[in-house]
């Protein structure tokens, strides 16, 4: 079983920043994979897909972002998942240039709230996706969230969608070693 999280913060306010890229990320997933079985649970909207003969979550924390480990450790300790080889988290990244995708195996938080929740509650050893957001000129709280410009959104969009090409290799257990040679470099 895996576990696909998409960090984010709850509500319409919150729709379409920077900050909710890991939501877009899974809303994009559950349309790919025609998933319509969300519902709330755990401290977020979870729902289920059998790919492959495996049973794969997503989830979407709802108790905002420097939370979302509070709603991820309710998930891994209910269906007894070991972070480490079932997790996976989506989420922005203001070190990487809009559009870029990184693959990573483990690591510090980089200064990400939501992250840092999840270390506090699971340790650094889960596979991240992290999504190129830019960096700001000036307020960083603004910036993330806010939205992305005009002139961004072919860029974003396209990162939205190799994000969850990414996921579903990782989900069919192409070695992470192909996958970060894959997506790392886009």
């Amino acid at each position: 079983m895996k576990l696909i999280v998409g960090l984010g913060n709850p509500g319409n306010k919150y729709e379409k920043t920077r900050h909710n890229i890991g939501f877009e990320v899974i809303n994009h997933l559950q349309k790919e994979l025609s998933i319509t079985n969300e519902k709330e649970k755990f401290q977020g909207l979870i729902s289920e897909k059998n790919i492959d003969g495996e049973k794969v979550l997503f989830l979407k924390p709802q108790t905002f972002m420097n939370l979302s480990g509070n709603s991820i450790i309710e998930v891994i300790n209910f269906y007894k998942l070991n972070p480490k080889t079932d997790l996976v988290v989506i989420y922005d990244d203001m070190d990487l240039p809009v559009g870029k995708l990184r693959v990573k195996e483990k690591g510090s938080s980089g200064g990400h709230n939501g992250i840092k929740s999840i270390i506090s509650h699971l340790g650094d050893e889960f596979l991240r996706i992290k999504c190129g957001i830019g960096k700001p000129k000036d307020n960083t709280i603004d910036f993330v969230l806010g939205q992305f410009s005009k002139s961004e959104q072919e860029e974003v969009t396209m990162m939205i969608e190799n994000a969850s090409k990414c996921a579903i290799d990782i989900i069919q257990d192409i070695e992470i070693g192909k996958i970060m040679q894959k997506y790392n470099k886009k």
